[in-house]
């Protein structure tokens, strides 16, 4: 029995360490993921970007060719003096628009796909707390090409699973050397 304890005691010790040495050097990057998760998780309800507007139709075939949609996208964001180049075009076939993303700020322009009217412009704080949250942030700073991503999201992650291990060992340690104890006192 004593040899049990002993050595539950010692794995315990070492889980401790573990835990001490992974939690203390990732505590700021544990902290800024859960934080822009809980934020990303309640990003509709915090409005943390612009809601989709309506266009005019539904139907494709009543649709501007996507070329059109660029230009009108371009031109729209020059007279907004916006950097104009586009990350991506996410065309909403339900709503008839069509929200254009842009690659150097976290902005949308929302234009009908009939017509060509920019029917909304706004923030995408989302994007911004996604970058932050998954370090892209940092490469774009010092314009990297996602390796500072890359070590981050590993070295977060598998700091992580140290921690869910060696809290599992620590949590479950102390009840099983209890509960031998508490066996040999009863024999």
């Amino acid at each position: 029995m004593q040899k049990r304890t002993e050595k539950t005691a010692r794995f315990t010790r070492s889980y401790r360490r573990l835990h001490k040495w992974v939690a203390v050097p990732l505590f700021l990057f544990m902290f800024i993921i859960g934080g822009t998760g809980v934020l990303l998780g309640w990003k509709k309800q915090m409005e943390l970007r612009p809601g989709t507007q309506k266009g005019i139709s539904t139907k494709a075939e009543e649709w501007l060719p996507l070329e059109q949609i660029h230009r009108a996208a371009t031109a729209a964001a020059d007279s907004l003096h916006w950097n104009n180049h586009i990350d991506r075009i996410d065309v909403r076939p339900g709503k008839g628009i069509a929200k254009i993303i842009f690659d150097k700020h976290y902005s949308e322009l929302q234009i009908d796909l009939t017509n060509g009217k920019v029917l909304s412009t706004g923030k995408r704080y989302s994007d911004l707390i996604e970058h932050i949250h998954d370090g892209t942030i940092i490469d774009r700073l010092i314009g990297s090409k996602e390796q500072v991503k890359t070590i981050y999201t590993t070295l977060t992650s598998i700091g992580l699973m140290l921690l869910s291990f060696s809290g599992f060992w620590l949590w479950l340690n102390p009840k099983r050397m209890r509960r031998i104890k508490n066996q040999s006192l009863r024999v």
